[in-house]
């Protein structure tokens, strides 16, 4: 009779030694920065949240939080679907909360830039949605425990608000940035100047990018139906829309933005040796060296999004847990 008992305990006394798992959690986030765009992009956000092990159970203990920005023609949703991150939080080598916000737009992607035209994707990132974490959380509110990482568009975001932003973010990590070199001229094809929106809607993704890029960089509330300036009028590249994109390249910002760079806890970026924006990479990494910003750098064997997902858990947590405080 003893034996069932004894069996039943054991595996309760397996279940408690068990380790924690990290939880998931799903809101809509609501940005006052995002509503009113002529694009008419919701202003109620996709928001995911990871809670760390200890989280329900150490009741007055407080987390650095991380935020990852996910790529150009992709939404939190499918990062959520593409990187284990409940399993990664589990298994970061400090506790923290990740946060993984949605930044989609009609054209594929906010830039995470401040736009009329989109909304203010910038703001609902380094402002609203960090206030509303601060607010909902316990979370050590404060730059120092406050990361930013992201990969593609979203290691372009990474590095241009981590500039803007310096008392917001303490250390960035940029996975396979774009958009560091500023746009050329050659991708201001005529085209684009009178397509249709059902003719843009129906594009290749790539050049649905052109119209992203402008909404984002270069809009015109005035001209509708895309609210923006493309990179050429009447056929022919325009000078002053493509100084506007330029403005908006990391690399060229930089230099503006050194005190900024430098006060970051750490600052890493990193690549594949067959990825498609590698150019861009060791453009911004040969800046900030020449700048005398100091950054971690790697070329990694792998593509543009082959080795991602491992990455967060071997490379971007384990940054994170050296360069974010921990403690109050």
């Amino acid at each position: 009779m003893m034996k069932p008992i004894v069996t039943i305990g054991l595996a309760w006394a397996a279940f408690l030694a068990a380790p924690a798992l990290a939880r998931v959690e799903l809101h809509k986030v609501h940005s006052v920065a995002v509503e009113g765009n002529l694009e008419g992009n919701s202003a109620d956000r996709t928001v995911h949240v990871i809670l760390p092990p200890s989280y329900d159970k150490a009741k007055k203990r407080r987390y650095p939080v991380v935020y990852f920005l996910h790529g150009y023609n992709s939404t939190a949703d499918s990062y959520m679907g593409r990187i284990p991150f409940d399993e990664d939080v589990k298994g970061a080598p400090v506790e923290m909360i990740m946060v993984v916000p949605d930044s989609m737009t009609k054209w594929g992607g906010s830039m995470y830039s401040n736009s009329p035209t989109i909304g203010n994707f910038e703001d609902f990132i380094a402002v609203d949605l960090v206030r509303w974490v601060d607010g909902k959380y316990r979370t050590l509110a404060r730059k120092d425990s406050r990361g930013l990482v992201g990969h593609s568009m979203g290691g372009y975001g990474t590095l241009k608000l981590g500039m803007k932003h310096p008392d917001i973010f303490g250390a960035l990590y940029a996975m396979n940035p774009c958009c560091m070199i500023p746009r050329p001229a050659s991708l201001a094809d005529a085209k684009f100047e009178t397509m249709t929106v059902e003719q843009a809607l129906a594009a290749p993704w790539m050049e649905r990018g052109n119209f992203a890029v402008a909404a984002a960089w270069s809009p015109n509330p005035g001209k509708p139906p895309f609210f923006a300036d493309m990179g050429t009028s009447e056929g022919k590249p325009n000078d002053f829309v493509l100084a506007q994109w330029a403005a908006h390249s990391p690399a060229a910002m930089a230099a503006g933005y050194v005190g900024a760079l430098k006060s970051m806890a750490g600052i890493a970026i990193d690549t594949g040796d067959t990825d498609f924006v590698k150019p861009d990479d060791i453009l911004i990494h040969d800046t900030l060296t020449k700048l005398g910003v100091a950054h971690d750098w790697e070329i990694y064997v792998g593509d543009h999004g082959n080795k991602m997902p491992e990455r967060v858990r071997t490379h971007v947590l384990p940054f994170f847990a050296k360069h974010l405080k921990a403690r109050p």
